[in-house]
């Protein structure tokens, strides 16, 4: 296993899965904030909201498609969820067929991202189990080696300031991993996790990765950014009747406060390697 890698484990129940993986030399690659103005942006996937849970719902058979015992009715692959429908911002329709995933069937693509999660789970060298044989979650790091073995992507790079999120927001979307509080699945009638001010005091479910496809609102006063009236919004993979049809938001102010547990991580295709 890696000796420098910084790891945070979770809990891994079925509908959460990520787990905080950093790597010293891939943060390297940061797209560092250069006092750029920074702009409203949304990004939109290309594929339905996907479900990892309800998967005996979907026609999704674990037993009959993966070579498990017994069927489960979801899975830990929230990162795979996550990955599948950045990849399917940065793909062309024509592009996402050849890499094998369809745009339009939900099944098809939830059964994408399944095969994204297996196989970061053996790119995790930190941890020895995988799946199928194990449901042990994964990381958004994982993905993003994942999508680079595939050939999917030139590179990738991280946020670790709230203007270095806001920037990579510019250019595309993110996978971002996060705690899990329990009071972020009772979003709002806007789909705000973090509505309840007591987010922070409801009990930790564990580790979560979604996509962030919007930076949907920006506050800038004298030049500085105002995290309280910044919002992100993200892509989650509990199916579209959750939250604003699949998608939450929360403010920047949020992430500021767990930032010590998040990771953003950002694949592209820009042309350039690292």
């Amino acid at each position: 296993m890696p000796t420098d890698l910084t790891i945070h484990t979770y809990d891994t129940p079925p509908h959460l899965g990520r787990h905080q993986v950093l790597d010293p030399r891939s943060l390297a690659y940061r797209r560092a904030y250069d006092g750029q103005p920074l702009r409203a942006t949304e990004w939109e996937p290309r594929i339905p909201v996907l479900d990892q849970q309800n998967l005996i719902a979907q026609g999704i058979y674990t037993s009959r498609d993966y070579g498990l015992d017994d069927d489960v009715d979801a899975l830990s692959s929230c990162t795979g969820n996550a990955g599948t429908a950045l990849l399917s911002i940065l793909l062309s329709k024509e592009q996402a067929t050849g890499a094998g995933l369809d745009t339009d069937d939900a099944t098809a693509a939830e059964h994408y991202a399944i095969g994204l999660y297996a196989d970061a789970t053996e790119r995790d060298q930190w941890q020895d189990a995988n799946w199928p044989s194990q449901d042990v979650g994964s990381s958004g790091l994982g993905i993003a080696k994942v999508l680079r073995d595939r050939g999917l992507i030139d590179q990738y790079g991280h946020a670790t300031t709230a203007e270095e999120l806001c920037t990579l927001l510019q250019t595309g979307p993110a996978l971002m991993g996060l705690p899990w509080f329990s009071s972020f699945s009772e979003p709002d009638a806007s789909g705000f996790v973090d509505a309840d001010p007591a987010w922070a005091s409801s009990p930790l479910e564990g580790g979560h990765e979604v996509c962030v496809t919007a930076l949907e609102a920006v506050a800038v006063e004298d030049g500085v950014l105002q995290p309280d009236r910044t919002v992100l919004r993200f892509v989650n993979s509990w199916g579209a009747a959750w939250a604003d049809h699949g998608s939450g938001r929360l403010s920047l102010s949020t992430y500021l406060a767990l930032r010590a547990e998040v990771d953003v991580v950002q694949p592209r295709l820009d042309g350039a390697r690292p």
